[in-house]
């Protein structure tokens, strides 16, 4: 068995601030890392982009430009972006760390679930879409992988606008989406808005009461041709005995007719709040038990060629013409012969872990029945459980005939309320008709409580805590006055120490998010507070080259600063003699450090020796620091006598210690030979001694008239060359 492989990120810091932890999730689209931000030492989810997403230039800007939408989204519903970045290596998106886990685990444990859980769920998913839709935002990814169960009861939904940004950056061959969610529109390649979103939560309804997707096949190909050419079944269908509003309220989302559905989630939100109330807790705690689960069914990506290709976490199909995602005539033919009764999923290779991006494992938290109609964690809709907009005499086959005449009068209603609906924007379709005169009370009800909800917001959002607030300028300030500017702003604040280089220790830096600036007053401010420079210990680096040293003040933190050079008797050349300041000084950020680099012992004047007894001058150049060798071949020398010196190399000058001075010992002069001169003429004798070394002196007897040598000294013999022969001539 071959140990796992570790992620090359992890135990890394990602854009000096993000220390990444572990890896959550790795998917089709991305890597998911549990990080700590070491600036504000808080946990997050960080989202890195494969590298074939962060290399295309147009996928980055729109990547760039749906994150920032994103992060002005903020809502108790939806998973808060904190910050996104761009390096030269990778893409990343920081989103808030929500320790739980998904939709998708809760039905995987529990399959279908009762209405009224079901109805709770759907109001947080439904509000988070809402806020969404009303700030221009849509999702095209709403599956139970994204809806987080936090471990204190929030329901949260993950991942706006990534699916959007990488279907817009890709060519229009491929469709990115999780295929048992995706709505028809989107498959044909017309575009979505937010009522894509309304039909893939249509489908999440559907399979949290069942149990099970409505459409499955052999391949995702199959099952988008089922959401083209077919209608979503009634929920009741396969869970006899679930109320039939549940039935109309699913189908009205996953009409195939964009314009047959709500026109967004605030449309949708107002009609689920409204069942919700006028549900029977018999028909609310209704369990389904012929449901079986459905597995995961993992981001896909759908071209026209009709052919899936399970290659690894996201299964892509290639795409043959750049014009449209699906060819109309593979929607109008199934061309896999499409088995409805078959689980889809099988074919595919994607693992859960994609769709977990900010979850870990725990349980649903608090979000569970309590009793009152709703669930922990969700906002209560102003209506009493039980309460009904019908009259019933108690007898079943009035009140079955009242329900008929609801059912008719509905359609009827969604019909002509429709067109007005979409121009309003803000449709509140009833799927009850009821009585007209409990009609008009609903209707003054829902009047009562949209003008409260308006008063209220109007405060929460203009001088309760949803106010915008200006953050207060507080570098310099003391901690104290610091904290008297925030909370006279009406700001909840925390405190963190960091290093600064320039504001004393103790004193307020400034503030995260910073000055100037407005938050929502409900929304945490963090004031850092300095700690002083941050110092670093000055290494030894005495004895160490300068390249060595250059490289140990870098890991210090710290820079190389002057350097001089100086002859040494102890350091070799080249290495450091001494530094300034010395080791274990604390320095701050960056700080220099003087040296001072050996150039090696100081050269020695070469002393003259010439002329000198062999052993004086072999005595001289030691005593000097530098070495005597003698030559092995001694020469003559008419003027340096036997054993002196005759010779040095070099003769004078500079020498490093230690080098070599040569010498060179006389033998003293040659001897010649003297030839008899007697009688001869003096100026032969004379040319014939200095041919031969010599110096001629000649002295005159009587006048020296005749020019014969008389005598010579030395006499016939030889002489030592360069030595004087005296003639004497008459």
């Amino acid at each position: 068995m071959h140990d796992p492989v570790k992620d090359s990120l992890v135990d890394t810091l990602v854009d000096d601030r993000y220390f990444v932890r572990s890896l959550i999730a790795r998917g089709g689209m991305s890597s998911v890392y549990l990080a700590t931000d070491r600036r504000l030492d808080r946990d997050v989810a960080l989202k890195v982009l494969f590298p074939h997403l962060a290399a295309d230039r147009g996928f980055l800007r729109r990547f760039e430009s749906e994150a920032k939408s994103a992060a002005r989204l903020s809502h108790p519903h939806v998973v808060g972006v904190l910050d996104q970045g761009i390096t030269d290596s990778l893409a990343y998106l920081v989103m808030e760390y929500v320790p739980g886990r998904t939709l998708r685990g809760l039905l995987d444990e529990r399959h279908a679930l009762s209405p009224r859980l079901a109805l709770a769920l759907m109001d947080a998913v439904v509000e988070g879409l809402a806020a969404a839709h009303d700030a221009g935002l849509v999702h095209r990814d709403v599956k139970p992988e994204n809806v987080l169960l936090a471990d204190n009861g929030r329901i949260k939904i993950a991942d706006f606008g990534l699916a959007r940004a990488v279907s817009t950056s890709t060519n229009t061959g491929t469709l990115v989406g999780t295929v048992a969610y995706l709505a028809p529109e989107l498959v044909t390649g017309d575009g979505g808005d937010e009522r894509s979103d309304v039909y893939s939560a249509g489908i999440l309804l559907y399979e949290m009461l069942t149990g099970r997707q409505p459409f499955t096949g052999d391949s995702p190909i199959q099952v988008a041709f089922a959401h083209v050419h077919s209608a979503v079944p009634a929920p009741s269908a396969l869970c006899p005995g679930l109320a039939e509003d549940l039935d109309e309220l699913v189908r009205w989302c996953t009409a195939r007719d964009p314009e047959e559905r709500p026109v967004n989630g605030r449309a949708l939100l107002g009609e689920l709040r409204h069942i919700r109330t006028t549900l029977t807790d018999e028909e609310l705690d209704f369990r389904c038990t012929t449901g079986s689960a459905s597995g995961d069914m993992p981001t896909e990506a759908l071209s026209r060629s009709g052919a899936a290709a399970a290659t690894g976490a996201t299964e892509v199909i290639g795409a043959s013409d750049p014009t449209s995602i699906i060819d109309a005539s593979a929607l109008d033919q199934d061309p896999h012969g499409s088995d409805t009764g078959r689980d889809a999923n099988h074919t595919e290779v994607l693992s859960r872990s994609e769709h977990a991006t900010t979850v870990f494992p725990g349980g649903l938290g608090t979000a569970g029945d309590d009793g009152d109609g709703t669930a922990d964690g969700y906002p209560h809709d102003g209506f009493e459980d039980g309460e009904d907009d019908e009259g019933d005499d108690g007898t079943g086959n009035e009140q079955a005939g009242t329900r008929a005449q609801r059912r008719l009068a509905r359609r009827a209603d969604r019909n002509r309320l429709r067109d007005s609906d979409r121009q309003a924007h803000r449709p509140q379709v009833g799927l009850r008709s009821g009585r007209s005169g409990r009609r008009g009370v609903l209707l003054a009800l829902v009047l009562t409580v949209l003008l409260c909800a308006a008063a209220f917001a109007g405060w929460f959002f203009g001088a309760g805590p949803g106010a915008l607030v200006s953050i207060p300028d507080v570098s310099n300030a003391s901690v104290d006055e610091a904290g008297d500017q925030l909370g006279g702003a009406g700001l909840n604040f925390t405190t963190t120490e960091v290093y600064d280089e320039v504001v004393a220790a103790g004193f307020a830096v400034g503030t995260d998010p910073a000055a100037p600036g407005e938050v929502r007053r409900y929304r945490p401010v963090t004031l850092l507070v300095s700690k002083g420079p941050q110092l670093f210990a000055v290494p030894n680096i005495v004895q160490r080259s300068l390249d060595a040293a250059e490289s140990d003040l870098a890991d210090a933190e710290l820079a190389l600063g002057g350097v001089t050079e100086e002859y040494s008797e102890t350091v070799s050349a080249g290495a450091i003699i001494s530094q300034r300041p010395t080791p274990d000084t604390m320095l701050r950020l960056g700080a220099t450090v003087d040296v001072t680099v050996s150039k090696g012992p100081a050269p020695v004047e070469v002393p003259s020796v010439t002329g000198q007894s062999e052993e004086a001058a072999v005595k001289a150049i030691e005593d000097s620091g530098l070495t005597a060798a003698v030559a092995p071949d001694k020469v003559n020398s008419a003027t340096v006598p036997a054993g002196a010196v005759v010779s040095q190399t070099p003769e004078a000058g500079l020498l490093e210690r230690g080098q070599t001075v040569t010498l060179t010992i006389s033998l003293g002069p040659r001897m010649v030979e003297v030839p008899n001169y007697v009688g001869r003429r003096a100026e032969e004798a004379r040319a014939d001694l200095e041919g031969r070394g010599f110096n001629v002196q000649v002295e005159n007897l009587l006048g020296g008239l005749l020019g014969l040598v008389r005598d010579q000294d030395p006499g016939a013999g030889t002489a030592p060359e360069g030595s004087t022969v005296i003639l004497k001539v008459v």
